[in-house]
């Protein structure tokens, strides 16, 4: 079970599950949430860097990596966004906090604004990483998206299609996904520890199966929350630092900053130059450079 230096791993029992969580760090909570295909690993070249400051917590999110990978239900709820966030928000509970600073990339993104929507109260700042909200993406999908972000329809297609394909050689479909989405369509960003991670994940079907379900999640039930939060006028209280690399996904949807900026008061952001889809492994300084004035202070609600 591969550690990020300077960490400890241990399993935290929250909202019926199990996740496998990093920590390392005082002061104030930061909270780092992976994306798709990949594990809390992804954030080794960070996250020791924010220790310094922070008190870092680093988990797997529920179906992936080492933590616990709970069976689909019909309404594919289990692994909505909304329930991922009570996952987090209990780990922030079981951790002694109130509250903690949040950043996640990809999915963990979609997991973190969700959290900041549904429990505004246990986001201190928001740090979003090379998405857009669910409900935006879906809406702005053209050929160009769909050919590069094929994958949200096909991991959403009904089981067990997808889990099936993928296992006739994951680890192939791995190393291709993560090398097609950077910049320099190399493996070479991402560290041994961290890619033998992914590798061992995607070899498992149970996790296979919760990363589909993941995907099927984001085109039927969060896709739905989002719609119902912009009808009832919601918004993101936490003040929202937002991230997109230059060839990333957002960066196809025209003005992704734009469309944060119409659900939250309170954003800024900037592209990461040079950069693909994994920023904190491709562009490490620049993701560490654009968080650098994050506070430690417990309460940060007046930043």
């Amino acid at each position: 079970m591969p550690v990020i230096p300077g960490f400890t791993r241990r399993r935290i029992d929250t909202n019926g599950i199990t996740l496998s969580v990093q920590e390392a760090g005082n002061g104030a909570p930061l909270i780092l949430l992976h994306g798709y295909p990949e594990t809390g690993m992804c954030w080794g070249k960070i996250a020791p860097r924010l220790a310094d400051r922070f008190r870092v917590l680093v988990p797997d999110l529920r179906g992936y990596g080492e933590s616990d990978a709970p069976d689909d239900d019909a309404a594919h709820s289990v692994y909505s966004k909304r329930e991922m966030a009570r996952d987090i928000a209990g780990l922030i509970d079981a951790a002694g906090h109130d509250r903690a600073a949040v950043i996640g990339h990809d999915r963990g993104a979609r997991v973190a604004y969700r959290m900041a929507l549904d429990m505004p109260e246990k986001v201190t700042r928001l740090g979003l990483i090379e998405i857009v909200a669910t409900g935006d993406f879906w809406e702005a999908w053209n050929a160009e998206i769909a050919m590069a972000a094929y994958h949200w329809t096909f991991l959403a297609q009904p089981a067990p299609l997808p889990e099936r394909m993928i296992r006739a050689d994951p680890t192939t479909y791995l190393d291709w996904t993560l090398s097609s989405w950077t910049a320099a369509q190399s493996l070479d960003c991402f560290s041994a520890a961290a890619l033998e991670s992914y590798r061992t994940q995607m070899r498992d079907p149970a996790r296979v199966a919760a990363m589909c379900a993941d995907y099927r999640a984001g085109a039927t039930t969060d896709r739905w929350h989002d719609a119902a939060d912009r009808a009832a006028g919601r918004r993101i209280q936490a003040p929202l630092r937002y991230l997109w690399a230059e060839t990333g996904f957002p960066a196809r949807t025209g003005d992704p900053l734009a469309l944060w900026q119409a659900w939250a008061d309170r954003v800024t952001g900037r592209p990461v130059a040079g950069c693909g889809h994994f920023a904190m492994e491709e562009a490490p300084d620049a993701v560490l450079e654009a968080f650098a004035d994050w506070r430690t202070e417990e309460d940060e609600s007046d930043a």
